[in-house]
């Protein structure tokens, strides 16, 4: 695994970083630092569309599409750069890290060159609708159908979780087009404009006070029949290829954020003085390795097909999750009282500050994307090759 840089790849991490401090500085220097999901959607939106103007947005995808056709080490440059200079949460991380790619694999051609330049442009933002109230982490439990009539498909189900739905122009969704079908059999993967009658989008207030997710009912939503990723009937297989992308490039990017958030801890921690408590420093050392060790795994899992690879990729969501859980239990630690204090805003509104907002959505990190128990079972079923877990209701 070769961890120096070329000097090609040396001028791309200076001209990425030339240009995302001088625009963080500048014209968007509000959203610099920015780590709340849902503030300043407005704002959010300009900067995706200037990332896209700069082909900045999707630098590993084709130039034809608005990307910079960057190998796998400029990507990463670029993750790194992005998180090191404060750049805020993509509006559109789905369509950019997730949707886009999966285009690219199992799109037609008419289908990336629709979808594609939308995406790198900002001008389509996109949302995830999997999940739903009796299929969360048994995703094969779906039960939103969809029916073709004519040259359209007519959904009809309800998704839960779905976040950044209310700030979002698309959906990718994962339907049952096969009447009486069960599990995995029988599902579509389909893109779905929102802005339509029969689409309903209700926010879920966190504990945090923000709304990232969503309630999204869809009551005869309609969308074109070519409108299908994938074969009809093949969505399982295109769903689980996006999910594997979530294990991608993006980790290390996140990395960069988890600094940034171990940083502020620390520099707290020296602040108020807690920083000379053994037990404290003993848990910043803890994170800190955490932190390294994620990283030289997430390199191993980007470095190549290999057995270490793929057990690399099962194991880091339980890694993160359980690490950034425990880091801000942490913060709050070393806060004290100071962490139980909000900011009021008008209409009895609060803004949390930002590590106690690390430790309240921290709570959720464990939960979504797969239950720590379900990562547990990935493990033993697909890396240690155990008896799967038995399925379906115990009687007697």
């Amino acid at each position: 695994m070769r961890l120096t840089y070329t000097e090609s790849e040396r001028a791309f991490r200076a001209e990425a970083a030339d240009w995302l401090q001088s625009a963080l500085s500048g014209e968007f220097s509000d959203l610099r630092g920015l780590t709340n999901r849902v503030s300043a959607p407005k704002r959010r939106l300009e900067w995706e569309q200037h990332l896209g103007q700069a082909r900045w947005s999707v630098v590993g995808w084709p130039a034809k599409f608005g990307g910079r056709d960057a190998t796998l080490s400029e990507r990463l440059i670029f993750a790194e750069e992005y998180a090191a200079a404060g750049g805020p949460p993509r509006l559109n991380h789905l369509g950019v890290e997730l949707l886009g790619p999966t285009i690219l694999t199992y799109g037609t051609d008419a289908q990336k060159s629709v979808f594609l330049p939308a995406i790198s442009a900002g001008e389509a933002i996109w949302c995830q609708g999997y999940s739903e109230p009796s299929a969360g982490s048994d995703l094969s439990a779906i039960r939103t159908s969809a029916q073709l009539h004519g040259d359209q498909w007519s959904i009809n189900g309800q998704k839960v979780w779905t976040s950044l739905a209310q700030f979002s122009d698309w959906a990718f969704i994962l339907a049952r087009t096969t009447p009486k079908s069960v599990g995995r059999d029988g599902l579509s993967f389909l893109l779905v404009p929102l802005d339509q009658p029969g689409v309903s989008i209700r926010p879920i207030r966190q504990i945090t006070g923000d709304a990232e997710f969503n309630e999204l009912f869809l009551d005869d939503a309609r969308t074109a029949a070519d409108n299908v990723l994938g074969k009809v009937g093949g969505g399982w297989e295109v769903a689980m290829s996006l999910l594997g992308i979530e294990r991608g490039v993006s980790t290390l990017g996140q990395q960069m954020t988890f600094r940034n958030e171990l940083d502020a801890v620390m520099a707290a921690a020296r602040r108020n003085g807690t920083a000379k408590d053994p037990l404290i420093r003993q848990r910043l050392a803890q994170s800190e390795i955490g932190l390294r060790l994620m990283r030289f795994g997430a390199l191993r899992m980007l470095g190549g097909a290999s057995d270490n690879q793929t057990n690399a990729a099962i194991t880091y969501k339980i890694q993160w999750a359980s690490w950034r859980r425990s880091l801000g239990e942490l913060a709050m630690d070393v806060l004290g009282q100071e962490a139980e204090i909000a900011p009021a805003l008008p209409a009895g509104e609060y803004e949390m500050p930002m590590l106690t907002e690390l430790f309240l959505s921290s709570r959720a990190d464990t939960i979504y994307g797969g239950t720590n128990q379900i990562q547990r079972n990935l493990i033993a079923e697909r890396g240690l090759g155990l008896p799967r877990e038995p399925r379906g209701d115990l009687k007697g």
